[in-house]
């Protein structure tokens, strides 16, 4: 076989781009150095009076991180795929000879980001950018939270007991290796799921899923499937406690859509405050059938709530979303870069969608 040529490197990509190059498009409909300011302040860098190889440009690093997000890669299997696709090296702007981050690289922007809070600031300057391009937050929005994966923490009775208590178990102070790899944050739930009565009337079994991590809280616009407003906990925290930091009052609409989860009588009550329509499901009356009346308008709220978990069956699907960190800062920086990820296919698609045939 023969070195590829340069002119047999650009018919390949020539051909990729015939074959729709989601990357090469989300190039063009975004422009990534709006968020180089925001990327300056939280990476500081030397100004090269010591020597050494420059390091990698701070866009650079984020257009990395945002594949990474959106394929839910490891640090180490990122770095790979940047050597071996034609597309990836195109989108970052690099030749196909040219030095990628290495894993190290990876980890140590985010670690950057994180411990400068970064991530908030990285989404709000899209969103802003958002609503800058007409995508303004309508129609209401829709609450919900999903359960992200965590490396699953195999802890004895008495240190799951430390942990919950906000302590550190004995005996791991002194094995700091062992420490590190310890999430302390994250926790176990289990999501139970209905299983609805058989055609003949027999009951069905229940099913209960333990799941171990974090939780992502978010609001989308009804009008765009936007996320506009998210946050993270762990994977125990009840949903409706987190209503009050996820309404968003620059909606142009009223209307709030979520499940029973956040109905209760203080979210009707500050919703009603500050100014919002409650469409959040009612409960079926503890031992009583559900009432006809209530069923139905049960109904028509999930015709619009459940458009919510397309965002999430977008991000467990082709995102493969996953967190990989331990301790709840990275996780939040790392769910925080799939929202913001998503937002941005989202907007690709949009702007696609409007754009006349």
């Amino acid at each position: 076989m023969k070195a590829p040529g340069f002119f047999d490197i650009e018919e390949c990509l020539a051909g990729l781009s015939k074959k729709g190059d989601v990357l090469e498009h989300l190039n063009r409909t975004i422009d990534f150095a709006l968020f180089r300011p925001d990327l300056e302040r939280a990476v500081p860098r030397s100004n090269g009076a010591k020597g050494g190889r420059p390091p990698f440009d701070h866009v650079l690093m984020f257009k990395v991180l945002i594949l990474q997000a959106m394929n839910g890669l490891g640090d180490e299997a990122t770095e790979y795929f940047m050597r071996d696709r034609l597309t990836w090296k195109r989108f970052l702007g690099l030749g196909i000879s040219d030095p990628v981050p290495d894993a190290n690289t990876i980890w140590t922007f985010r670690e950057h980001l994180t411990k400068a809070n970064a991530i908030k600031g990285l989404f709000e300057r899209f969103d802003a950018a958002l609503r800058d391009a007409g995508y303004l937050a309508m129609s209401g929005q829709l609450l919900d939270a999903t359960i992200v994966a965590a490396p699953k923490q195999r802890n004895t009775d008495g240190e799951k007991a430390a942990i919950k208590a906000g302590t550190i178990p004995d005996g791991w102070q002194d094995k700091p290796a062992k420490l590190r790899q310890k999430d302390r944050d994250a926790r176990w739930t289990v999501k139970y799921s209905k299983a609805k009565p058989r055609e003949d009337g027999q009951p069905q079994v229940d099913l209960a899923v333990p799941s171990f991590g974090y939780k992502n809280h978010v609001s989308a616009d009804r009008a765009h499937g936007l996320i506009r407003k998210w946050l993270v906990t762990d994977a125990a925290a009840h949903d409706g406690a987190r209503l009050p930091d996820l309404l968003d009052k620059t909606n142009t609409a009223s209307g709030v859509w979520a499940d029973t989860a956040y109905r209760s009588e203080k979210n009707e009550t500050f919703m009603v405050k500050n100014g919002f329509v409650s469409q959040v499901h009612r409960k079926k009356p503890k031992g009583k059938p559900m009432p006809d009346r209530t069923r139905k308008a049960n109904a028509l709220k999930s015709m619009v709530r459940s458009k919510i978990e397309h965002i999430f069956a977008h991000q467990k699907g082709p995102m493969a979303a996953i967190v990989r960190t331990i301790g709840k800062a990275r996780a939040e920086t790392k769910i925080g870069m799939i929202n913001l990820a998503y937002n941005m296919r989202r907007f690709m698609w949009l702007e696609r969608k409007r754009v006349p045939a």
